[in-house]
């Protein structure tokens, strides 16, 4: 046999049209060449990947949001719906209807566990984000004080879901 001194890959030709030889084909220079070329390629579809699993992330991380934001309104909802039933245990309470206090007791109870907390500022300094002033009465003219709750207030897991109802003093 004799040694193959030229290849020739059908459809390869130089520019003259003669058979390219392999080392032609081969060389360092072209090589490097195509190496460079997919190590561009390789950055932008690794770019373009890290770029589209950020942004999936941030899909996913706002839709739980979504999810739980629309939960906790829906709880909330739920709540503010409960809120005549501690009312009428506040009256009965208030007319001397002792029976009502160990469901008013347990109701409260319960919904304290999942994110209610009673606003009852009674002696405090009136703040209008968590009640609501229905009657002024003159003081001693200095800050404006809570001088009686005429209704519980509510907070649902830090949102206001009912100022309370209160009578300030100047």
């Amino acid at each position: 046999m004799e040694p193959v001194d030229e290849v020739f890959v059908e459809g390869d030709a130089v520019e003259d049209g003669s058979p390219a030889t392999l080392a032609e084909e081969l060389s360092v220079e072209s090589l490097v060449g195509n190496l460079e070329t997919v190590t561009i390629e390789r950055d932008q579809f690794r770019d373009a990947y890290q770029r589209a699993a950020a942004d999936f992330d941030n899909f996913r991380k706002n839709t739980q949001r979504r999810q739980d934001d629309e939960l906790t309104r829906a709880l909330g909802g739920f709540v503010e719906r409960l809120l005549p039933v501690l009312d009428a245990c506040d009256g009965a309470l208030t007319h001397g209807g002792g029976e009502a206090a160990p469901i008013m007791a347990a109701l409260l109870a319960a919904l304290e566990k999942e994110g209610l907390a009673r606003v009852d500022p009674l002696g405090e300094v009136f703040d209008p984000t968590v009640a609501e002033a229905v009657v002024h009465e003159p003081g001693d003219g200095g800050e404006h004080v809570v001088a009686e709750v005429m209704r519980a207030g509510y907070i649902w897991q830090g949102r206001v879901l009912r100022p309370a109802m209160v009578k300030v003093t100047d």
